[in-house]
């Protein structure tokens, strides 16, 4: 019970750090995407179900393992995936979002590696965010080049 709470305060208090004020935020909604990206309404519902998994593999894992560095190790996958769109916003540079958006999926795959031999399903919560950051970071390469 005190890790669950643990990991959501944590969650929750980086969520909040880790966000663009309304004006840098405006800005990046005002940005033109790809013509195929017809479903950016999901996107809010798909990344609430992401940080679910995120949550729930993570504390899978602590109950598998009781491990601080694998703690660590999702705590570092953390700030990298909400550092995306505050650095986006506040640096108003997209290739700094496609670079971290690289890095967090990398981070992933090895964070998911190392997570398997304690818990399967685990890893398996990982799977969402392992499949939707690559396309993520491929509409912010495209918003690159039509936001120039």
């Amino acid at each position: 019970m005190v890790a669950a709470l643990l990991i959501l305060l944590v969650m929750v208090a980086v969520g909040a750090l880790l966000n663009p004020s309304r004006e840098q935020f405006a800005w990046f909604i005002r940005l033109r995407r790809p013509a195929w990206l017809t479903f950016e309404g999901l996107i809010p519902l798909i990344w609430i179900s992401i940080y679910v998994c995120f949550y729930s593999s993570a504390l899978l894992t602590w109950n598998g393992s009781w491990s601080w560095g694998l703690m660590a190790g999702y705590l570092g996958l953390l700030l990298l995936v909400q550092s995306y769109t505050w650095l986006i916003c506040t640096t108003r540079k997209l290739g700094n979002g496609t670079a971290v958006g690289l890095a967090g999926w990398m981070w992933g795959v090895a964070l998911a590696m190392v997570v398997l031999p304690h818990s399967i399903p685990a890893v398996l919560l990982l799977i969402p965010y392992l499949l939707w950051s690559p396309l993520g970071t491929l509409v912010t390469w495209q918003m690159q080049r039509l936001n120039r």
